[in-house]
């Protein structure tokens, strides 16, 4: 399987290992647990960059906002406090669900967001939270909102650059979170997943609103109609049920193995009720 594969490096310092992925006349891919290698890496790729020792698996408070480094596992995010306890614990739910525990020990968050599959279900709540991705390069270092750096399957703003972070921004006060997921067995990915918060002020009327879809398209979205069905309004069931419609015919699902594209916008408008309904519950037994 990995014949072609002509070396395998294992640096100890982010500049070493930019170098060694930018090596002229090379291709080069950053594995760390290496679950999506077989699926992400052809056989044009000729070598192999461990980045496990360069320091970048940690999760920890700056201010307000949480940073999560690239070679986290996803076991990790699982049991945080610090992500328990973020936006209701939706990213530790969401990381929760990706496949098996032998999986979730190796595969980490960095890898799912460059594996860049519309059906990884941390992606969905990462976008609803407003994360940014840490990218540097040879000759400089970015931040990036998650929003842009999907480009589209399996296609991201990378170009060459490592992730070396992920930037979590403060959630806004008084918030509710939801995360819900459909697949066809408890370890199958995702056929839809949903990522929904709200915030309400002490009318009832919402304030802040973030939908985020995922498994739906070639790259996870923002339900941006939807959202400003919501927004600015006192929510009941109508309202909800016409911001669930609305995400429906906004997006354009795929047809693949798993489902077909009518099934999966049936769905999404499904699973969007659910945590829209979950949301308002929440804030309602708060006020």
């Amino acid at each position: 399987m990995f014949d072609h594969i002509r070396a395998f490096y294992q640096p100890r310092a982010v500049n070493e290992a930019i170098r060694l992925l930018h090596q002229p006349g090379v291709q080069a891919c950053p594995v760390v647990g290496g679950s999506d290698l077989v699926l992400r890496a052809g056989r044009s790729v000729t070598d192999l960059v461990d980045i496990t020792r360069l320091g970048l698996d940690y999760i920890r408070r700056s201010g307000q906002s949480v940073r999560i480094g690239t070679t986290t596992p996803l076991a990790e995010l699982e049991h945080s406090p610090h992500v328990q306890h973020l936006a209701g614990g939706i990213l530790a739910k969401a990381a929760a669900c990706c496949g098996t525990i032998q999986r979730r020990n190796v595969a980490t968050i960095g890898g799912d967001l460059v594996h860049a599959s519309p059906a990884a279900d941390t992606n969905t709540p990462l976008l609803g939270l407003d994360a940014k991705v840490v990218l540097q390069g040879l000759r400089s270092r970015r931040q990036v909102p998650l929003a842009e750096f999907f480009r589209g399957l399996h296609e991201t703003l990378a170009n060459g650059s490592l992730l070396t972070e992920i930037v979590i921004p403060p959630c806004k006060p008084h918030t509710a979170w939801s995360f819900q997921r459909f697949g066809r067995t408890e370890m199958d990915i995702a056929v839809v997943n949903v990522a929904a918060g709200l915030q309400l002020d002490r009318r009832g009327r919402c304030t802040w609103i973030r939908i985020a879809l995922g498994a739906l398209a070639p790259r996870p979205m923002r339900a941006l109609k939807a959202e400003a069905v919501l927004a600015d309004c006192i929510l009941n069931q109508t309202r909800l049920e016409r911001a669930a419609d609305t995400a429906a015919q906004e997006i354009h699902s795929i047809t693949d193995m798993r489902a077909s594209g009518e099934y999966r916008t049936e769905l999404s408008r499904v699973l969007l009720r659910r945590a829209l309904e979950e949301c308002t519950q929440h804030l309602e037994c708060a006020l």
